[in-house]
């Protein structure tokens, strides 16, 4: 992925507009879970004495404000109330559902006073789909094994902490059903997000689209989507993320 042209995208700098305004103005020391290529953590070192840009991978970013560690968010190496803010975006759509819970529970434990938290609103995770070519396992658009409302996130952080603010961003008309989605596993889902970074979720292998269909699987790509061509017409819009300020009770 570009993340020069995604980052300048319309729909991106609106949802970063909307995660800063869940922020406070100033706070002397912030975490970034999730830092990737340092777009937030560059963002909060703007009214931050100190972030610390933490990934999976050691992220890369020369600011002097920020320190760059490796680390995952359902084991932070951090003593409780560590941080006066810790912000987390793009990342619990890609835990493993077991852990999620524990994921969340660590944010709020290191958290001394506020956590903005950022995922796709009620994703429909059958569009998008790819099926990896090494072991022909269907995977989740872009890796995201978890879709959320603001229900069920705040049950995740009950009962350390409590929604204060929410908000939805963006909009899409995205529709499936059930029988197309199944009809696009027949063909090898073609349509699926492929150029994704994350590998896939089963074995580990950079996902590939497909390297030749047959006429069948051709049928079952043209039949899913007529199928799921009025459905974009007729559908209302539904947000693409829900961001959220939580308190620490």
């Amino acid at each position: 992925m570009d993340l020069t042209a995604y980052r300048a995208s319309e729909q991106e700098q609106l949802r970063t507009r909307d995660l800063l305004r869940l922020m406070p103005d100033v706070a002397p020391t912030a975490l970034d879970i999730g830092a990737r290529d340092g777009h937030m953590s560059l963002l909060l070192a703007q009214r931050c004495d100190s972030v610390t840009a933490l990934d999976l991978s050691e992220p890369r970013i020369a600011h002097e404000k920020v320190k760059c560690v490796a680390g995952n968010v359902c084991a932070l190496e951090f003593a409780d109330n560590s941080f006066d803010l810790v912000v987390c975006t793009e990342v619990l759509e890609h835990i493993p559902t077991d852990q999620l819970q524990r994921a969340c529970a660590e944010i709020a434990r290191v958290t001394r006073k506020i956590a903005v938290i950022g995922v796709p609103c009620r994703q429909d995770l059958r569009i998008g789909k790819t099926t990896c070519l090494s072991c022909g396992k269907i995977n989740p658009p872009w890796g995201h094994v978890n879709s959320f409302d603001e229900a069920r996130l705040s049950r995740l952080f009950d009962p350390g902490m409590r929604i204060e603010q929410s908000s939805y961003v963006g909009e899409h008309r995205h529709r499936t059903n059930a029988l197309s989605a199944w009809l696009l596993n027949v063909a090898g889902n073609p349509f699926g997000t492929y150029e994704q970074e994350e590998a896939c979720v089963h074995c580990g292998q950079v996902l590939q689209p497909p390297q030749g269909r047959s006429f069948l699987q051709k049928l079952c790509t043209r039949a899913a989507f007529l199928l799921d061509l009025p459905l974009g017409f007729i559908a209302s819009p539904t947000p693409r993320w829900i961001h959220i300020q939580l308190v620490k009770r």
